[in-house]
């Protein structure tokens, strides 16, 4: 696609403007990450001085929660930091898959310090119940921890929309498809949070009303469950990309357009792009260029075209062949 300049600048679509300057992206996730751990510390400070003067099953599930999240977040922004790296000789990719590998760290924290414990401490409270007392302190800490998560899932939302409108994408489709990490995992701490904080509110409510423990105690385990549940996801989702995942169609359209443009090249019979960190990815394609030129002329027009193609700042790496004749032409 040409620039306004005209100089055919390799274009990938929806992957370099959903996600706009990779950069600044960059900056906008590590905000999201920076505002939830700030909102995670505070709130569980408060839940957890909250479980110890109410004695409540489902405030102490909340503060295992809310501390294992806060732990995640510095998990997620060694993730950020590491994973934009510039390559190197021993990384000519760069280090962008690093990005999944502390996010995956994170994800197993919050399966074991959230949701192990809650579940743990849930069960344990049935089999030796306790009664809890100052409930209203309960339920003051847990309106002032919905305000603060509330905060953090916004600036999540915010950041998400705009790459789900450019990929015409509902907002939760777009969030398990995106390439980073760091929103991903804080979008669906933070609504884990949220849905967590309803359950502890019931359950406190109910342990009031009836002057059972039982409810505050199941509303523990329903937490660890809900929070399981996320870890599996956020697990499955950054090993997909530890393997090896491909890019999104409109984005392999995009550069397939991109690369037709070009006036030296005649048509495309193969092309993978395959994600290598947040808005990074590496092609590998086979083309058929224009004319019979020579073999030293051929193979400095690839090599000219895989260094216009690595210009911008979402391709770490290209390898171009020629095509054989016999192999079909692909279509955006």
């Amino acid at each position: 696609m040409e620039s306004p300049h005209g100089s055919g600048a390799f274009d990938l679509g929806a992957l370099q403007h959903a996600d706009g300057d990779p950069d600044g992206q960059s900056g906008e996730s590590t905000l999201t990450v920076v505002i939830a751990l700030i909102a995670n510390v505070l709130v569980a400070l408060a839940k957890s001085a909250a479980a110890v003067l109410t004695g409540s099953a489902s405030l102490v599930a909340e503060a295992a929660h809310s501390w294992a999240d806060s732990g995640n977040e510095v998990l997620l922004l060694v993730a950020d930091r590491r994973s934009r790296r510039a390559p190197d000789e021993q990384h000519p990719l760069g280090y962008g898959r690093e990005a999944y590998v502390w996010s995956m760290f994170a994800a197993i924290g919050l399966f074991v310090a959230g949701a192990a414990v809650s579940i743990w401490h849930g069960i344990q409270e049935l089999i030796n119940p306790e009664p809890a007392s100052d409930f209203a302190i309960g339920y003051i800490v847990l309106v002032i921890a919905c305000v603060l998560e509330g905060v953090s899932f916004l600036q999540s939302v915010r950041q998400a929309k705009a790459g789900a409108q450019e990929f015409d994408r509902d907002l939760l489709e777009h969030v398990l498809a995106t390439s980073d990490p760091t929103l991903r995992a804080v979008f669906a701490e933070d609504a884990a949070a949220l849905i967590g904080l309803v359950v502890a509110a019931v359950g406190l409510g109910l342990h009031q009303a009836t002057g059972s423990p039982a409810p505050d105690s199941i509303g523990s385990i329903v937490v660890g469950v809900v929070l399981a549940v996320v870890a599996v996801i956020l697990i499955r989702r950054n090993l997909r990309f530890l393997v090896g995942e491909e890019v999104d169609p409109q984005v392999r359209s995009a550069a397939l357009k991109s690369i037709l443009a070009r006036p030296e090249v005649d048509r495309v019979t193969y092309l993978r792009l395959e994600i290598v960190g947040p808005r990074k990815v590496y092609l590998v394609g086979d083309v058929d260029l224009v004319g019979d030129s020579v073999e030293h002329t051929v193979a400095e027009q690839l090599r000219a075209l895989e260094a216009r193609i690595c210009e911008g700042p979402a391709v770490v790496g290209a390898v171009l062949s020629l095509s054989a004749a016999d192999e079909e032409s692909l279509v955006p």
